[in-house]
């Protein structure tokens, strides 16, 4: 069974955390002589509320399913993967459980913070082998990521997989969830009531096209949330990332249109270069990308650097030996894509 108190870093249950002059007040008021700040208005002066409420309160709106206290936000996705080690696991006594090929930032914050990374690679349909994952947990794994849809590969873990990890894990299972919102398949974020140690990971990088904001969402229960902010910087998030989010959020309907024209031409690219003589495989993808066989990624990357093209090659990761990963562009980049491999002599 999932207690919290048993995960939680010995140092973190009694650490004080550091109380800002905007945590010790909150309201309105006319002079504000509380923080040290320059008292010109230049409409940057004064800092950002810490705990991003307003902001919290729109996207719980939009989600439905969760309350303000059940968000954190992070200076992009890779904070709270930080922050979740940094509270969780021990240095040079816990490890997490990965499952490559995934995202590499999770080994790469596990490794800053001197965390031993296990990894249990997918099988040949990029799925978890379940049984050999649970076997691979110790006394010390406090952490396990799942990245679904998955980056590289593209496609959506298997629920059933992951509700296994969830029943059977007394630690906490992190979805990165980047690209959820290019899959049909029902967000995470649904069962929080039911999981009390599942954390969920978005991001406003992809699908709302505010990757330049660099802002991260975790959702978990009440409780993981109060051990995260504990230890997060007082003012990670800044105003100009917070007003810009909260205008985008009152236009969620031109997100979903933006939404649905990507994975209209995620189709009609895989049709497409599915039919090209250097393509031996495409991918099925939930995700804004297409995993690509090709018969030769290194010289296929190169050429299409050449044509101006930057595409990513993947040929050294597990699994995805002879792949590129192309993202969705428009209409017309994808076009431009297909002529150019047309044109590649193999």
């Amino acid at each position: 069974m999932f207690d919290l108190n048993k995960i939680i870093r010995s140092n973190i249950k009694v650490l004080t955390p550091y109380s800002s002059a905007r945590d010790e007040f909150s309201g309105q008021a006319s002079i504000y002589l509380d923080a040290n700040e320059n008292p010109f208005n230049t409409g940057f002066n004064r800092y950002p509320d810490p705990m991003q409420w307003a902001l919290k309160e729109k996207i719980a709106a939009l989600k439905k399913v969760v309350r303000k206290e059940n968000i954190l936000l992070g200076n992009g996705s890779d904070e709270v993967i930080d922050l979740l080690l940094r509270a969780f696991c021990e240095p040079k006594e816990d490890n997490i459980l990965t499952f490559p090929p995934t995202y590499g930032m999770y080994e790469v914050y596990g490794n800053i913070n001197n965390i031993a990374i296990q990894k249990i690679a997918l099988n040949s349909d990029f799925q978890i082998d379940v049984p050999v994952a649970l076997k691979a947990i110790n006394a010390n794994t406090k952490l396990i990521f799942v990245c679904s849809p998955n980056n590289p590969s593209g496609g959506a873990i298997d629920p059933d997989a992951i509700k296994s990890l969830l029943k059977n894990f007394e630690g906490i299972v992190v979805i990165d969830e980047a690209y959820a919102d290019f899959s049909a398949q029902e967000s995470w974020i649904n069962y929080l009531d039911l999981y009390p140690n599942l954390f969920v990971m978005q991001t406003f990088s992809k699908a709302w096209g505010l990757a330049a904001l660099r802002l991260g969402v975790g959702y978990a229960s009440e409780n993981i949330i109060k051990v995260l902010n504990k230890i997060k910087p007082p003012y990670n998030i800044n105003e100009l990332t917070q007003q810009s989010v909260i205008k985008k959020l009152e236009n969620a309907t031109d997100v979903q249109e933006q939404i649905n024209a990507i994975n209209q031409q995620r189709d009609l690219l895989a049709e497409a270069l599915s039919a090209l003589p250097i393509v031996k495989k495409v991918y099925p993808s939930d995700a804004n990308f297409l995993l690509v066989q090709v018969i030769d990624a290194n010289k296929t990357y190169q050429y299409l650097v050449e044509k101006g093209i930057i595409v990513r090659n993947r040929t050294t990761v597990v699994l995805c030996e002879g792949c590129i990963r192309i993202t969705i562009g428009t209409a017309q980049e994808n076009t431009e894509v297909i002529n150019a491999l047309k044109e590649m002599k193999i």
